[in-house]
């Protein structure tokens, strides 16, 4: 297996909470109002991935993705359960994740190629490449906070996908580049896919997952509610979405 997760919670502590209303204030004042300070975005979270396959994590904003995601690949502990993962793990998260603006996009890529496991003569030889595929070669050496949000995420892409991972987590950063570029990544990750090896990614764009992966857990308030082939889980999850009063089915489903 290439991602283990059995029984995995991740618990948050709200702090500062204050009453909201009239009623709550009231409620308060004498006693009988406290403000909920634990917050769990994941319970009881459990799937295996084999490797080789391709898996889509699905669902409403706030019901755990990106948490999941973190914890895959190690950044954060969970409260409860346990993650397991074999082989390199190479993320693309949210933007700007693990670069410092004030280093150059070559010191970023350097840090960020070595923290993934690489030597440095073999982020030495693969610099070209790395560089060529984010088109960022005249801005090298500037740095980052001078970049625009595109350039950003063609260089994190570039970098984790010439580190040579065996599992690559794609978090929503695609939506930030154009179109042609997003149209390289997309031929990338499944140049990726068809050397056998594991890719876990949360998007929104529904054609995009329907045209790289082959299985979608959904989640719904940090439980997974459904798992199985990319069809049918991401036909109920667009029931159930259309169905909730003033809801239009997303642009992203067109393609579906």
């Amino acid at each position: 297996m290439s991602i283990v997760v059995e029984g995995l919670g991740k618990r948050y502590w709200r702090r500062g909470q204050r009453p909201v209303t009239l009623q709550q204030a009231l409620a308060a004042a004498i006693g009988l109002w406290r403000a909920p300070r634990e917050f769990w975005a994941l319970q009881g979270v459990s799937f295996r991935i084999p490797t080789g396959e391709s898996v889509a994590v699905v669902g409403d904003n706030g019901a755990g993705k990106s948490t999941l995601l973190r914890l895959v690949c190690g950044l954060g502990r969970p409260t409860r359960g346990a993650v397991r993962v074999s082989g390199r793990v190479a993320a693309l998260l949210e933007l700007g994740a693990g670069f410092h603006p004030q280093l150059t996009g070559r010191e970023n890529l350097y840090v960020s190629a070595i923290v993934s496991g690489l030597r440095r003569a073999e982020v030495d030889a693969r610099l070209p490449d790395i560089v060529d595929f984010a088109e960022v070669g005249p801005f090298l050496d500037q740095p980052l906070r001078t970049y625009s949000s595109g350039m950003q995420m063609r260089l994190a892409f570039s970098v984790a996908v010439h580190v040579d991972p065996d599992v690559l987590v794609v978090d929503e950063a695609l939506a930030v580049g154009d179109a042609r570029f997003q149209a390289r990544c997309v031929e990338r990750i499944e140049r990726f896919h068809r050397t056998g090896r594991t890719l876990l990614v949360v998007s929104h764009d529904l054609g995009l997952v329907r045209r790289i992966c082959s299985r979608a857990i959904q989640l719904r308030h940090g439980r997974i509610v459904r798992d199985g082939a990319t069809g049918p889980v991401l036909d109920a999850y667009l029931r159930e979405w259309t169905a909730q009063e003033g809801r239009v089915r997303p642009m992203a489903a067109s393609g579906a």
